[in-house]
This record gives structure tokens, sequence and C-alpha cells, in this order.
């Protein structure tokens, strides 16, 4: 039987209190089972990320997170996120999330509106390079949640580290695509809470860390804590979910993968082929949050990895295109995110693809018009086909089913735009995702005999 592997999501390598042993610790870790650790670079006023930045440099076994604590977020200028992004593009880096980033009302070692205002700067940036986020929140889940929430984390998700809140924050947390973080604290004698949430929380959702050196598990604790014991935790969680140990380290391991995309980062997709095909993938942002999103649970579609590092430039998309295009038989704007909202993006490419005698299908959200503020369907005639997804048969069911920033406004636009799109585009189509509990022929008939536009309807994945 092979042995399990875990990985540690969350330790401070750097800690002055490994200075005096580290190698063995890092060989500790190793012959305890750990296929990998994520270290945790918090921004230092006096040595910036000076010791994280050697521990992925002296270990192949470590990755690498950025950020500002709450603690540090009233010493912080714009320059030291310049720094994040610049180290973060950097592959010899092995950066993989943002953070450890939120709010820590507890200590308030700095104002609140200074850890909120570098909070959204995390968000933001995140979005930008398409990192998750390691999310610290101490006596401020309201605050954190009505953030993140705001700020659209959702598009690139992350995860709650060391978890102690109630079910309720857990419930949320889940809702907006973040997965749970547990550690020692699981192991205390006091801990019933958080077992509890253990046992409610699905283990599909579940990360397993050490926040060494702190927090060291029952039997160590009150000593220094250290990767290895990320086991103890793992043992912990078998415990309550009535698992073996090897489950627990196999599914969160392939858990933290695909949320740092620890496997997958060299293969990441501009352009990739599906059948004749050939789909662009030119964002990962999205407005809306769908509850049927394949993303959160996998940004790998037919073999192919899309979780983007940075957005494409128009000369990046012509270099993946490659120089014959016409081979496919279509070309669509389609990945892990809304193209339109890269809309001069999508037109410059188009238009080129066009002149060429490519044919071209762009797969929207239809919300395009609400986001540049402006019907921008007469600046589509180059498509030859646009997808929309229309998703409910009405604006309450796609409120239910469709987290939007634009409420109750977003139905009536989706119509207006399946509408409004014949007029400039050879073939319209409304689109449904046959999630359980969706009146898919209602649906049809707001497609065909309302808005006179053909009508598709899309396998539910609810694998994972």
């Amino acid at each position: 039987m092979e042995k399990p592997l875990f990985i540690d999501t969350h330790a401070h390598l750097d800690d002055a209190r490994y200075d005096a042993d580290r190698e063995a610790v890092v060989q500790r870790a190793k012959d305890a089972g750990l296929k990998n650790v994520i270290t945790i670079g918090c921004w230092n006023a006096k040595r910036g990320f000076d010791g994280p930045l050697s521990i992925v440099r002296d270990n192949a076994f470590a990755y690498l997170s950025l950020g500002v604590h709450p603690h540090e977020a009233g010493q912080v200028g714009d320059d030291v996120f310049a720094l994040i992004r610049r180290l973060a593009l950097d592959e010899a880096n092995r950066v993989v999330a943002l953070g450890e980033t939120g709010l820590d009302y507890h200590y308030e070692h700095s104002p609140r509106d200074k850890q909120k205002a570098v909070f959204i700067k995390h968000i933001r940036l995140g979005r930008e390079l398409n990192l998750p986020l390691i999310i610290h929140s101490r006596e401020a889940d309201k605050d954190t949640m009505e953030i993140l929430e705001s700020e659209g984390a959702s598009s690139i998700g992350g995860v709650f580290h060391c978890f102690s809140g109630d079910a309720s924050i857990a419930r949320k947390a889940l809702d907006i695509g973040f997965y749970l973080s547990f550690a020692g604290i699981i192991t205390f004698p006091k801990a019933d809470a958080v077992r509890e949430v253990v046992q409610t929380v699905p283990i599909e959702r579940m990360l397993i860390e050490t926040d060494c050196p702190y927090l060291a598990p029952s039997p160590h604790r009150g000593k220094r804590n250290e990767p290895a014991f990320v086991v103890r935790t793992a043992q912990e969680i078998a415990k309550i979910k009535k698992m073996s140990v090897a489950d627990v380290a196999r599914i969160t391991t392939a858990n933290a993968e695909g949320v740092f995309g620890l496997e997958k980062r060299e293969a990441i997709k501009i352009a990739y082929p599906i059948r004749n095909s050939l789909y662009l993938n030119v964002t990962n942002r999205c407005s809306n949050h769908c509850s049927f999103c394949a993303k959160f649970k996998s940004y790998t579609v037919k073999g192919h990895y899309l979780r983007l590092k940075e957005e494409p430039s128009f000369e990046e998309v012509l270099k993946a295109i490659g120089d014959n295009p016409l081979k496919y038989d279509e070309i669509v704007f389609c990945g892990f995110g809304e193209p339109l909202l890269r809309l001069d993006l999508v037109k410059k490419i188009g238009l080129h693809l066009k002149k060429m005698g490519c044919r071209i299908r762009i797969d929207t959200d239809g919300l395009a018009n609400l986001v540049h503020n402006r019907n921008i369907l007469p600046e589509l005639g180059f498509v030859d086909v646009i997808s929309v997804s229309l998703n409910a048969p009405d604006s309450a069911a796609y409120q239910r089913l469709i987290k939007t920033p634009f409420g109750e406004a977003a139905y009536p636009a989706i119509l207006f735009f399946l509408r409004e799109a014949g007029k400039h585009i050879a073939k319209v189509v409304a689109s449904v995702v046959a999630v359980p509990g969706l009146d898919v022929e209602a649906c049809r008939k707001v497609a065909e005999d309302e808005l006179g536009v053909a009508f598709r309807v899309r396998e539910y994945d609810n694998v994972g």
C-alpha cells in the first residue's frame, strides 16, 4: 500500500524559531509523508519578503504565498503591492496564492479602515493575477464576508485558513467558492464547536495546515509546531468523519493541488481545441457567481488547464492561436470567465480573425450592456454566432441560481440582449445548464416563443 501524502497548506517556515534546525524540520516533514508545504510570506517592514523567498529558492518541496498580514496593514503603500505583483509573476518564486490577508479585530494592531483597504488591494491583485486568496479572519467574519462578496473574490476563490468560525460562517464561505483549512485546534480538548464544523463540512472542501510554528496539536500543544504535525490534524479529521487517514490525505491533497494549481502550473492554456473548434481563454474574471460553475470544482476542461496567471495580450492570444486558424471550424471566445469583460480585446482579435475568413462565436452571460453601460451589440457585427446564458425562465429563478452584482436588473438585461442580438448577429442561441430543479421547458418557451431565438440545454456536471 502506498504511503499517504499530505500537504501543509499554511506554514511560516521563515520564522526565526526554525533558524537552528530548518533543514531537519523539512526532512521530518518529508519523512512524515508530506508531499509539499505552502509557506506564507508575510511582508515585514525590515526584511520585506527576503525570508520566505529564501525558503522556496532553497526547497523545491515548498511553494509560496505572498501578502500583508492585517497586523501590518497600517505600514504598507502601493510599492509593496507592486513588489508582490513582480515577485508573483516570476516563476522562480513558485507563488501560488496571495495572503495571508484579511481582518483581525482581536488585536487591532492596524486600524480597521487600513485593514479593509489592504484586504481589498489583495483581492483586486488576486483577480488581476488570477491567484487564490489565503484569508485570515479573527472576530471580523461579517466584514470579511462583505468585502469578499462585494469585491467578487469568488472568481478566484481560496481558503479560510485555520478556520475556527461557526457553521453559519462556514456555509457562507463555501457558498462563495472558498475552502476551509483546519489546523491543530481541532485536537484541543475544548474545541468541540470547531469539531462540529468539521463534521458538517464536505471533505471535498477541506484543506489541512499547521500554521506552524503556532498552534501545535495535542499531544505537542505548547511546543513549537512544525509541518510534520499536520498528520495529527489529518488523523483527527479521519476520526471525526469516520474515514481512514489515507482517505483524508488523498482528498485534502487533491483539494490543495486544485485550489493552488500545484501540478498544472506549467500547462495553462490561452487557446485550446475541443473537437474541431478552437476556444480562446482571454479572462478568468466573471461578474456572476453561478452556483453550477465548473471552476469552483476544477479549472480543467477536457484536459485543458485554464487558470490564467495573467490575462493575455492581443499578441499573446495570436501566438496561442497559431499560424493556421482556418483549420478550425470556428474560433470561440469562451474560457473560464466572461469574454466580453474584455470587449476591446475581443473586438480586436475577432476582426483580425474575421478578415482571415474565420467563423467567430462568442459564449457570454448576456450582461455586457450593464457592464459597459451601453448597447455593445452593434459593435459585434463580425460575430457569426452568439450563445447567451439564459439559465432561468424568470428573474426570481435567475436570482436563486446566479449571484449577480446587478440584482433585479440582470434578467431583463439578458432578455434585451437576446432580442437585440438578432439585429446584428446571424445566429443567436439561448442556453441553460440543466441543474436539478430547473424548469427547462419553461426556459425553452422563453427562448423560442418569447424571444424567437434558438435554444440549447447544456449538461450539468455535478462531479466534485
